[in-house]
């Protein structure tokens, strides 16, 4: 069964925008919100900073959750008078006071069809849960879920096979209570499965590398989720490398599984088809280069520098230094029917190997399949300490919006002001009884005959993420065709979606 929401009015017609000429525009919303936010903190706040975006009232708006540090984490609920209205958000007041939150993550964990939150923390993480009209209790004592006492910084889950609760996988960061480190003291990080309508002790996976950013995905269309972590080697400093675990067998895969040895200061994940061919590319942030490796039949390849991904110094700016990548993350934001990718820039603190004035990017895909930039032009290339970030549609307008927070400085929102964006529509899934968001299934779209894949996944990014629906620019096309890849393999049949509206999938079975 399908149901069809209207959002907005059908956009018109355009041509793609292109960097050269009708790039994106943005205007900054930031002196908007109800009060300035702030990621802040020392040593233990150098990383992190993510903030997680969910409906959590059933307006179909988005609102967010954003990591403080050493100040108090923050809920802010969007109040958008109207589609296309200037973005307006309230504080919300109806959340558990949490400081020392590093990052948070949205995931339906009883699916009871009210978004909770997995919050990390520098000290005991927590799981809050979900209530009517924005409101949140602490569950992590009733779930049974152990939240330990390590400092987090990574995230993701799943449904296992016959499983009515998610399983959590938590990364962790340097081990604050070996006295050796913080060289080469990387802590173990954790597999939280369901136990009797609970958590069950966590499994320790190790050896652990300071991860920074986890993602469960089967982004190879091998049949089953792995996960794959990326790690920061300036604290594991030799003999680490970016990891990819079988959560069956809790072994990690080699070179000889198509797993090639990677060692970089990872920091971000973001996954998405750009091929066509239904198979995700990943792009791992870090300081210099960003890595984008291109799936092939055998494993995986880096992208050639000529595709313009790797975003390796500042472009604009004197400061030759190599960049600092953070959150990362694909979407089309001119609606062009190509993904595009943002990523938030800015130095550790005062790390002299990197730059310090670094811009976020703003990378647009051109029809030849390279990236193009245009933050600059788009009104987004500022230079304070970003660290996560978000694209989405705040004002239901059919464009992507941007969310970036900042260490020591103010969180910014930036309203996508496009002015010939193309058209669009956005996919939302449902199902009974468990995963109810239908986690690891796959929207596959045909668009003038290219197949254009999304995989629901929770997690990647850096320390934050989205439970929103998947957004699809169309360019000129007025609809598209639509099926799903459920999470036990069920197909739908094809089906012609017209543009301009959300649609819902929803499982009767």
């Amino acid at each position: 069964m399908i149901r069809r929401t209207a959002l907005a009015a059908m956009l018109a017609a355009t041509a793609p925008a292109q960097a050269n000429g009708n790039h994106p525009v943005f205007t900054d919303r930031s002196g908007d919100l109800p009060v300035e936010h702030v990621y802040s903190g020392g040593w233990e706040h150098f990383v992190g900073g993510g903030v997680a975006v969910f409906d959590c009232n059933g307006d179909t708006l988005p609102d967010f959750y954003a990591a403080g540090g050493e100040n108090p984490a923050k809920l802010f609920v969007n109040v958008t008078d109207r589609p296309g209205a200037p973005i307006r958000f309230e504080t919300g007041t109806d959340v558990p006071a949490q400081t020392g939150v590093t990052g948070a993550y949205p995931i339906n964990i009883d699916s009871d069809g009210q978004m909770d939150l997995v919050v990390l923390r520098v000290g005991p993480n927590a799981l809050l849960k979900g209530g009517p009209d924005c409101s949140f209790t602490d569950a992590t004592a009733e779930w049974g879920f152990s939240p330990g006492n390590a400092w987090s910084t990574a995230f993701s889950a799943t449904w296992e096979d016959g499983q009515d609760w998610p399983t959590l996988a938590i990364g962790n960061y340097v081990d604050r209570a070996d006295p050796e480190g913080p060289f080469e003291a990387c802590d173990a990080n954790e597999l939280h499965r369901p136990d009797e309508g609970g958590y069950g002790p966590p499994i320790r996976i190790e050896p652990g590398f300071c991860a920074l950013s986890m993602l469960i995905s089967d982004e190879r269309r091998v049949g089953k989720p792995h996960l794959r972590i990326s790690n920061d080697r300036h604290y594991y400093v030799r003999g680490g490398s970016e990891q990819k675990l079988d959560l069956q067998t809790l072994t990690f895969l080699t070179e000889a599984d198509g797993w090639p040895t990677v060692s970089l200061w990872g920091m971000g994940i973001a996954a998405r088809d750009l091929t066509g061919d239904g198979r995700a590319e990943v792009m791992s942030t870090s300081m210099g280069d960003q890595l984008l490796q291109i799936a092939t039949d055998t494993g995986y390849e880096a992208a050639p520098f000529e595709m313009g991904s790797y975003a390796h110094r500042p472009f604009i700016g004197d400061d030759g230094r190599p960049s600092t990548g953070w959150h990362a993350q694909f979407g089309d934001v001119n609606n062009d029917g190509l993904d595009d990718l943002f990523i938030a820039k800015g130095n550790v603190d005062q790390m002299p190997s990197n730059a310090i004035e670094d811009p976020n990017n703003l990378l647009i895909r051109q029809p030849d399949g390279t990236f193009a930039e245009t933050a600059h032009l788009a009104g987004v290339a500022t230079t304070d300490r970003a660290r996560g970030a978000a694209l989405a549609d705040l004002n239901a307008n059919g464009k992507l919006d941007l969310i970036v927070v900042n260490r020591r400085a103010p969180m910014e929102v930036h309203e996508n002001a496009t002015p010939h964006a193309g058209n669009w529509l956005m996919i939302d899934l449902r199902q009974k009884d468990s995963n109810i968001n239908a986690v690891g299934a796959f929207i596959e779209s045909r668009i003038d005959g290219r197949l254009h894949t999304r995989e629901i996944t929770v997690g990647g990014g850096h320390a934050g993420g989205s439970a929103l629906p998947q957004h699809f620019g169309l360019g000129d096309a007025n609809a598209t065709d639509v099926r799903v890849i459920w999470p036990d393999g069920t197909m739908t049949e094809w089906q012609t979606l017209a543009a301009g509206r959300l649609w819902t999938f929803a499982r009767d079975d």
